[in-house]
């Protein structure tokens, strides 16, 4: 009862602001506070304040919502406890086998169950792979272009 009578003079001052606003020429503002003015009383008309107002002072229903807030906590946990897990030992397991350097013998090009035959490449040590460029010859790359432009 007193929520409906709250939501009734929150919509009756609502829409007076309204009149004030229109005199005012701002038919555009004005129309927009009408509109919201008349939410409340939509909402107490259509039983949604009163049975928002048995829910907020029903013992029963706060009971229910810290169920709920417990079975959420309980889904959160479980969760991070999972993660947690399975991302330590399925990250370590693999760091292991990177770091040892575990490749299949079929898979290596320098074992001896390799390709082999007359289209096969030669195997090349990972010591013979194309090194970064010297700075001695970036720099002299650089003189050469700063020469060309006269600088």
């Amino acid at each position: 009862m007193i929520a409906e009578t709250v939501c009734s003079a929150v919509s009756a001052a609502g829409l007076g602001i309204a009149v004030v606003t229109a005199y005012r020429k701002r038919f555009l503002t004005a129309a927009r506070l009408a509109a919201y003015s008349l939410v409340p009383v939509g909402l107490v008309m259509t039983g949604v304040v009163g049975w928002l107002a048995d829910t907020a002072l029903s013992p029963t229903a706060w009971a229910g919502f810290g169920v709920l807030g417990a079975a959420w906590l309980l889904l959160a946990g479980t969760r991070a406890v999972e993660r947690r897990r399975a991302g330590t030992g399925a990250e370590r397991e693999t760091a292991r086998r990177t770091e040892r350097g575990a490749v299949a013998p079929a898979a290596s090009p320098t074992s001896p169950g390799g390709p082999t035959g007359p289209g096969a490449r030669p195997a090349t040590p990972r010591s013979a792979a194309p090194r970064a460029a010297d700075p001695v010859e970036d720099f002299s790359d650089i003189e050469a272009i700063l020469r060309k432009h006269g600088i």
